[in-house]
């Protein structure tokens, strides 16, 4: 008895060490600005904005890879003479190569680095696009099509873990939105311009972030967290000064982030079988639980094949895909301004009743159209239900899934539990990609009555399941949850 009393002791011992904060705040070295922002060391962090450009696109590639296959359907289609089956892969194997690449890009990203990382990345992406452009049947389309889906993934992981690396403080939250802001913004810009471009060009424009990413990986730091990892205090240093400024005193950061390093290695490494836990269960569920329904609600499906679902209704592809675009950019971004303000929580109801709305509308032009009742009307009623549907996506269901998945799991087990999340995300992706085709020559108006229920089942999930983390540090989030 007294054995396992000890044994038990221990356990709780290094339980409450694990959810203590690793890095102590010396608040006596930060500095208030008269808005009651901190400012952190003196320097002009000209290099952090650089680095984040840079980095980005890789986010902006990201999103100009999930576009590409919208506006180019019929075109490639009607040239190459693809069944339905054939371009439903076309579409799909993007996400199966996603998966694999946010399986491997941890590992990678530790081996070589974060920018070592990218450039092998860029190069998958720049194979997929030569390999999409002179395609003359569907394995060579599929083939570069999985190139680009694997860099796409990789960079999903890769990009934000860089970017929260080098950014200071307070410049940290702002410039990790931009990631998904840039997404938006390579899938919008794919739309607009697919309308007047050839796929074959279109495909040479998804070149241009990759060439920008590998020239710009000469002019930017690596990551000084990377470098401390490894051992490599001389270019740990001197990474650190670049990001922050050559006159920024930088001795009490490096002292936090040293700190951090050896806290880190003294933690316990954790498996996938140890997510299964009844201390983690619910932090996995929370964040496993929220991917399944932000995939499983149809997003992918409709993003992939936006221009298509306004042809089939009846409205013009090209000013419905140009709308779609533009409105996806605004209301990602002023989703971002607003998950501090306003909560996780409401954000995400909020948000997936929206989804339900636009679903119901978008099924309800789709019954009208198959009566052949009201068709002008029903090609309005489409759009608005697309329209409300990506604009509810956008400022919930799309980034506060990721966030809340960043604040639930404790360290010891956040590589883990969010590499399976990821790989769940992107499971739900393919799935959804390859299937929608198929539900929609099977009924358009059943598949919207499919996703309603499905974005239903979120609300349900959110109110019961879900705890608002707004304002809360994460080691009260994590203690909440997991005890």
């Amino acid at each position: 008895m007294a054995l396992r009393k000890n044994t038990e002791e221990r356990n709780e011992h290094l339980y409450h060490e694990i959810q203590k904060p690793l890095i102590p705040v010396d608040e006596s070295v930060i500095v208030v600005n008269d808005r009651g922002v901190a400012d952190g060391r003196k320097g002009h962090p000209w290099m952090v904005y650089l680095s984040t450009f840079v980095a980005v696109c890789g986010s902006y590639e990201f999103g100009a890879c999930a576009g590409y296959s919208s506006p180019t359907q019929s075109a490639i289609t009607s040239e190459l003479g693809l069944s339905t089956a054939e371009f439903s892969l076309f579409g799909s194997i993007l996400t199966f190569g996603a998966m694999i690449g946010a399986i491997t890009s941890g590992p990678i990203a530790d081996l070589i680095g974060r920018k070592g990382a990218m450039r092998v990345y860029s190069s998958f992406c720049v194979t997929g696009w030569l390999a999409i452009y002179f395609a003359k049947g569907s394995v060579a389309l599929d083939v570069g099509r999985l190139a680009g889906g694997y860099g796409m993934g990789a960079f999903s992981f890769v990009v934000p873990v860089y970017i929260a690396e080098i950014a200071p403080v307070n410049l940290r939250g702002a410039l990790t939105t931009l990631n998904q802001v840039m997404i938006c913004t390579g899938v919008s810009v794919a739309f607009i311009i697919g309308i007047v471009l050839p796929w074959r060009i279109l495909a040479l424009t998804g070149l241009v972030p990759c060439a920008v990413l590998l020239v710009g990986l000469f002019f930017i730091p690596e990551s000084p967290r990377w470098l401390a990892k490894r051992g490599n205090h001389k270019e740990f240093g001197s990474a650190l000064q670049k990001l922050r400024g050559k006159d920024a005193d930088i001795s009490h950061e490096a002292a936090e982030i040293q700190n951090y390093i050896q806290e880190l290695d003294k933690l316990p490494k954790a498996n996938v079988f140890d997510l299964f836990q009844k201390r983690y269960l619910r932090s996995v569920t929370i964040g496993v639980g929220l991917m399944v329904f932000q995939q499983f609600g149809g997003i992918n499906g409709i993003c992939f094949y936006v221009s298509n679902i306004f042809e089939t209704a009846g409205f013009s592809p090209s000013i419905g895909t140009i709308i779609y675009a533009l409105l996806q950019v605004v209301i990602t971004t002023a989703g971002a301004t607003l998950i501090d303000k306003a909560g996780r929580k409401p954000l995400l109801l909020v948000s997936a009743l929206g989804l339900v709305l636009g679903c119901l509308l978008a099924a309800g032009a789709f019954y009208l159209k198959a009566n052949m009742q009201l068709e002008k009307v029903a090609a309005i009623l489409a759009v608005v239900g697309i329209l409300v549907y990506i604009s509810a996506f956008s400022v919930g269901m799309g980034a506060v899934p990721w966030v809340v998945m960043s604040e639930i799991f404790p360290i010891n087990v956040k590589g883990v539990a969010g590499g399976l999340a990821t790989l769940v995300n992107w499971f739900g992706a393919w799935a959804i990609s390859y299937t929608f085709n198929f539900l929609m020559e099977w009924s358009s108006c059943g598949t919207f009555i499919i996703y309603a229920a499905i974005n239903a089942g979120a609300i349900i999930f959110v109110i019961k399941v879900v705890p608002e983390t707004k304002g809360r540090t994460l080691e009260e989030i994590q203690t909440a949850i997991n005890a």
